[in-house]
């Protein structure tokens, strides 16, 4: 049996102290490390799972199981994040608490997982990712299982739920995709134009994870000139002869742009929580975008990029709702 939503999410409900209202502290706080409790016992029970899929590549989890376990639910990061970054510490540390087992999933290259894979990430290595949450659905296939997805994260996990029309994920009951980007091309030139402190931030976490893949795989990858690149538009041109199936970098990012097509084909819940303040992702892409009996798309007035965090006391708003929903 298909299931459908039976109630909507409530628009506009998010209202933050006005100290912590701007989007861009609301996006720094979304990866701050004081979002991470001391007590953390997701980290004390947490188990590392390498998922080998059928092409032979290797994706890097961390599981952190619960007796009597409510559901299994799957986080997945956003670009240049990992499975210890702040939000999906703090995601996985909440969601715990309540009953469910975590599992805290690596994108290829990232998290301390350059080694697995010759290969270079790319953002439309769908299928491998795909194949990974499968193996980790089954590990609890008795359980409910839910995916929560990130920025990048996001844009993944929403690919998921249109892919699972085609192939079922064991026991997938819905998705949340949180901040996502819909045009990766317009989300990098967002990135790169808007204040200095993204471009620079990503930029330098990329050029990082690059040196450590060139430093693991010498004979097979010089970055050394395209390392002084000035923005991320600059160094996506400049790796692009690393991807030869690609024709150019717009051919690449339409491969993981989200249009309303798209979302007509789902079958299975998914919501989208965004915000109309979100530095890097363009509110307008969202504007035509129409919900249908699968899709709901929660608008906040606030919240930034991946932050929908109050003071007093310090919570966080995108988590509350989730669980909300699913307990």
């Amino acid at each position: 049996m298909i299931n459908k939503f039976i109630t909507k999410p409530d628009n506009y409900s998010f209202n933050p102290s006005f100290l912590i209202r701007n989007s861009h502290i609301q996006s720094i706080l979304a990866s701050s490390r004081l979002r991470i409790p001391r007590d953390n016992s997701l980290l004390e029970n947490s188990v590392e799972i390498i998922c080998t899929t059928s092409s032979g590549s290797k994706l890097l989890s961390f599981f952190s199981r619960q007796v009597n376990s409510r559901g299994l639910i799957i986080i997945i990061h956003g670009w240049e994040g990992s499975s210890s970054s702040a939000y999906v510490l703090a995601a996985g540390n909440f969601f715990y608490n309540l009953g469910f087992s975590i599992c805290r999933l690596n994108l290829r290259d990232h998290g301390d997982s350059h080694h697995l894979n010759e290969g270079l990430f790319h953002g439309a290595l769908l299928e491998e990712t795909f194949e990974a949450v499968n193996q980790l659905a089954r590990m609890e296939s008795e359980l409910p299982t839910y995916i929560i997805g990130f920025s990048m994260g996001a844009n993944f996990a929403l690919r998921i739920a249109g892919m699972n029309s085609q192939k079922q994920i064991t026991n997938l009951k819905q998705v949340f995709a949180i901040s996502p980007p819909l045009d990766p091309y317009k989300t990098t030139l967002a990135i790169d134009n808007g204040l200095f402190f993204y471009r620079k931030y990503f930029l330098k976490k990329w050029k990082r994870s690059l040196i450590k893949k060139q430093n693991i795989f010498p004979q097979k990858y010089n970055f050394r000139k395209m390392l002084n690149a000035k923005t991320c538009m600059e160094l996506t041109e400049s790796i692009m002869p690393y991807f030869p199936e690609f024709p150019s970098y717009r051919d690449y990012f339409n491969l993981y742009t989200l249009k309303e097509d798209f979302f007509k084909k789902l079958n299975m819940p998914v919501i989208i929580i965004i915000s109309e303040d979100d530095p890097v992702i363009p509110a307008e892409d969202f504007d035509k975008l129409l919900e249908n009996d699968f899709l709901q798309i929660s608008r906040q007035k606030y919240g930034g990029h991946c932050g929908f965090l109050d003071l007093l006391p310090f919570s966080c708003w995108h988590q509350e709702h989730i669980a909300k929903m699913i307990i």
